[in-house]
């Protein structure tokens, strides 16, 4: 499995390097001005919070990596065909989960912290980076990502310019209204224990790995709290043994029961985590995003979802449009809403759509204690 993935990686870098399609701006660019308060006076008036911060990976990326030398990009074509502007660096053909949410929550699109300066930046920020993960070390195959570590620096340095623009009561309190999201996780599976150019599957067995994932997750979560996050929106991991990618390994095409059960602890952690964070950090509240259960009943009920391919790519190469993601002006399926998975990674933006929806006012099967409206509210 992990020697497929590596073969994938390299065709994927030279593919990559032939590529050009590279925007314009600086990725310091969001350090250039003062941006203006994310007040309560100056939000929408329908909107439920003053602001939304992203942090996470590849699933909710919306262009950070663009600009940086990696090999972990989505700012080409057929990427963004539904999108209206086209190609942004989201992984997707259109919507990821957070802009379902940032709709829901009354708030505009967010913006990547790459592109965000001044004015930009007064509903939020979007931290996330393709091959990023919880672990400094993940995603090292893909060479330049933004680890959660430096994203939560970089909150920092909007924090910072906020500060002086705002004053830092103004900003504590306008802080401890905004939803702080985080999705990470995935990377440190896929470009980390998996491969096989790391030594990380011989150093910890399963429950060990996810022990420090926990671990290591809870101090920076803490990190986003001490720096006056509160309201908290946890996703954990989806089905990743039935990705396009992980069936192209199987000459069967069905889902990996392997991957799936090595994913499990994480998941199990981080509920943890979340209830003792939430016990011990006064003020704190935590929503959990259960992926899991959501991409189980995707794939039980897809018909009644009106999703008719389960099990490839939209846009993709190989067995299961998995062997090889989605290419640079790669004509891609034309019945997208039909597909669950866009890439050989990634779901299609119907399904961000739904999950986004489902995380913002679902039930307890999906979203708990409190779905993100109620989070929103309180």
């Amino acid at each position: 499995m992990a020697d497929n993935n590596l073969r994938f990686c390299s065709l994927f870098v030279i593919l990559l390097m032939l590529l050009s399609a590279n925007n314009d701006s600086s990725f310091g660019r969001a350090q250039e001005d003062a941006p203006a308060a994310f007040s309560e006076g100056r939000r929408s008036d329908s909107a439920l919070v003053p602001a939304m911060f992203i942090f996470g990976d590849s699933l909710i990326d919306n262009g950070n990596n663009n600009n940086l030398p990696s090999f972990a990009k989505a700012n080409y074509f057929p990427y963004g065909i539904d999108f209206n502007g086209g190609p942004t660096g989201r992984f997707s053909n259109g919507y990821t989960m957070v802009d379902t949410i940032a709709e829901s929550l009354g708030l505009p699109l967010i913006p990547s912290y790459s592109e965000a300066s001044g004015d930009q930046m007064r509903y939020g920020v979007n931290y996330a980076s393709a091959a990023a993960g919880i672990l400094d070390i993940t995603g090292r195959n893909f060479v330049s990502r933004i680890p959660f570590n430096q994203q939560i620096k970089n909150f920092e340095n909007t924090l910072d310019q906020i500060t002086d623009s705002l004053g830092a009561p103004d900003v504590s309190q306008a802080l401890s209204k905004c939803i702080f999201f985080v999705g990470m996780g995935s990377n440190d599976y896929l470009n980390n224990y998996l491969m096989p150019n790391y030594d990380t599957k011989n150093q910890y067995n399963p429950q060990q790995y996810a022990d420090l994932l926990a671990q290591q997750y809870s101090q920076q979560l803490t990190r986003l709290y001490n720096l006056g996050a509160r309201k908290f929106v946890i996703a954990g991991l989806g089905l990743m043994g039935c990705i396009p990618s992980i069936l192209a390994q199987n000459s069967n095409g069905i889902c990996s029961e392997e991957v799936n059960q090595l994913i499990l602890p994480f998941n199990t952690n981080t509920k943890a985590m979340i209830n003792n964070l939430g016990a011990n950090l006064p003020g704190a509240r935590f929503s959990y995003i259960d992926i899991h259960n959501m991409f189980q009943d995707l794939l039980a009920n897809a018909g009644s979802y009106g999703f008719n391919v389960l099990n490839r790519g939209c846009c993709g190469i190989g067995r299961n449009r998995g062997q090889i993601t989605c290419l640079p002006f790669q004509t891609p399926c034309p019945d997208r809403n039909q597909y669950i998975f866009w890439d050989a990674f990634h779901p299609t933006e119907a399904v961000n759509v739904l999950f986004g929806q489902k995380a913002f006012n679902g039930n307890m099967n999906v979203v708990y204690p409190l779905n993100i409206e109620q989070l929103a509210k309180l």
